[in-house]
């Protein structure tokens, strides 16, 4: 069986294998996307192809859309070129629950895939009609918080960033200079209304992508390329806006033993791939099947139903904040990020089968959780606090089918550093004076830390997750030796002081210090890591 338009037509093959097939027109509804887009998404890998595309394709199954998504890559076009047309923009979605039993689903949402290359003349060409059609009403994000960053951690520019704004729009290669190009064209093109809305895990991820959108066009005003009338246009949310959003799935890699067992169902040429820019990517797309989705409800050109898409809240700004904040500040990503590396530094591949018999670090995990991150939680009200961080354990983090893996948990974890621990911290702070108080937060920082010296607690080497900064650092920490802990000196003072990595000095927060005692006993020599870890829980 082949995943593609004319292998879904031989029903009764998939059918025999219990992978649900589209109970909807596949080619009319991308035929109505090329016409007329309604719906399009930047950052089109695996969170967006399960979860995004998941709801939409359920909204096509149920009659609430009738138009498929427009699928955009900004980074990797890779994904295009191996994962999109050579299975006509088809899906596998594959849904992993905690007995072990499996959901399996053919995913036609996805209608059109563009490179976002400006290099490309054909498909540059399609995204300024794409975004210069009226009837858009919205363009949704996945491209992590490294996609919006437009400086490096000393406030300069990052070299790609600069060369955009040199060169203007028409010869934009990253991503906010690419939407900014594009709003250009919409502009140009009737000045219609339009929601840009952001599904990363960034703390006020609406505000953070307006920011770097509007650093773009101002920069671009300064040198010529755009007029006053452009910059007013984006800077008016009642025309563009820039809606609030809390996203939450656990999205693991493809796995490859998943790959075996499709191949062995008859389904053809489900390996996975990694591009060069080292996307791990496959046809089907593995998850959990709890999922959050809470969206400010501004869409200045209307929006489709959304509130009927499985797991989507729409809210005020304030409901979004507190579900994100939640979510991303206290409750789950803070897990994911103070446990993951010492995954990684234990030897450890999977997170749920280590947390499952290492006691250590569940008590770790759970400290993170609900002894500090639970009581700086104001409650969203349309999720309750204490029954989303129970089902984390008692469902999600807990589920060993999902294969997630440590290393995947470590990558852009400096990206997320100040959204994940320093906003608690300063909570703390705000409430007491101090977060000298917290000892599991400390922890994860330190973890992460020794987890960039990139060798494990056996002394093994590996490759860091990849991550815009780990270089960065470790290379301020290149002269730190395990099994020497007096060669640690000052090296980490201009890391936890700053603020573009924190978002506050973790030195004024009676928490920097403690950070150099722990990394310090994890640097003592081999073994030091469990050794810390066991003394602290």
């Amino acid at each position: 069986m082949k995943l593609s338009l004319n292998g879904i037509k031989n029903k009764s093959d998939w059918e025999a294998t219990n992978i649900t097939l589209p109970g909807y027109d596949v080619e009319a509804a991308a035929e109505k996307a090329k016409a007329a887009p309604r719906w399009a998404h930047f950052g089109i890998g695996n969170i967006f192809r399960i979860f995004i595309g998941g709801i939409a394709d359920g909204m096509l199954e149920d009659g609430d859309l009738d138009t498929a998504l427009t699928c955009v890559e900004t980074f990797d076009y890779d994904v295009v070129d191996k994962i999109y047309r050579p299975f006509d923009n088809l899906g596998l979605s594959v849904i992993l629950h905690t007995d072990g039993t499996r959901d399996c689903k053919v995913l036609g949402s996805f209608g059109e895939a563009i490179k976002a290359q400006s290099s490309d003349p054909a498909q540059w060409t399609r995204l300024k009609e794409i975004f210069s059609a009226p009837s858009l009403q919205m363009v949704s994000f996945t491209i992590t918080e490294k996609g919006y960053a437009l400086t490096t951690s000393s406030g300069s520019y990052l070299p790609y960033v600069e060369a955009d704004i040199e060169n203007g729009p028409d010869k934009a290669v990253g991503a906010m200079g690419v939407l900014t190009a594009m709003l250009l064209a919409r502009y140009q093109n009737g000045r219609a209304p339009l929601a840009l809305v952001s599904m990363d895990n960034c703390s006020k991820n609406g505000s953070l992508l307006r920011s770097s959108v509007l650093t773009m066009a101002e920069e671009w005003k300064k040198k010529g390329y755009v007029d006053e009338d452009f910059f007013a246009y984006v800077s008016d949310e009642s025309i563009v806006s820039f809606p609030w959003t809390m996203i939450d799935k656990i999205t693991p890699r493809p796995n490859p033993d998943i790959a075996a067992d499709l191949k062995a169902l008859g389904v053809e040429d489900m390996d996975p791939v990694e591009t060069s820019k080292r996307t791990y990517i496959a046809p089907f797309i593995n998850g959990e099947d709890p999922q959050y989705l809470v969206i400010e409800d501004s869409f200045p050109n209307g929006r489709p139903p959304l509130e009927k898409g499985k797991g989507v809240y729409l809210g005020s700004r304030d409901t979004v904040n507190k579900s994100e904040r939640m979510k991303v500040t206290a409750l789950l990503n803070p897990v994911h990020s103070a446990v993951g590396p010492f995954g990684v530094l234990l030897g450890e591949e999977y997170f749920a089968d280590m947390i499952n018999r290492d006691a250590k670090l569940m008590k770790l995990a759970k400290s993170v959780c609900y002894d500090e991150g639970f009581p700086m939680v104001e409650s969203p009200e349309i999720i309750d606090p204490k029954a989303f961080a129970d089902e984390l354990f008692n469902l999600r983090f807990v589920n060993e089918y999902l294969l997630d893996t440590n290393l995947r948990l470590c990558t852009d974890e400096s990206q997320g550093l100040g959204i994940r621990f320093g906003e608690t911290i300063k909570a703390y702070t705000a409430k007491y004076g101090s977060a000298e108080q917290l000892i599991a937060i400390p922890l994860g920082i330190a973890g992460w830390l020794r987890y960039v010296l990139a060798v494990d607690d056996a002394g093994n080497t590996y490759t860091l997750a990849p991550d815009p900064l780990a270089g960065e650092i470790a290379d301020a920490l290149k002269d730190v030796e395990i099994g020497k802990p007096e060669t640690l000196k000052d090296q980490l003072k201009p890391i936890l002081s700053n603020e573009k990595i924190f978002f506050t000095n973790l030195y004024e927060n009676g928490v920097g210090e403690k950070i150099e005692g722990l990394f310090r006993e994890m640097i003592a020599g081999q073994g030091a890591v469990r050794a810390t870890i066991d003394k602290y829980m």
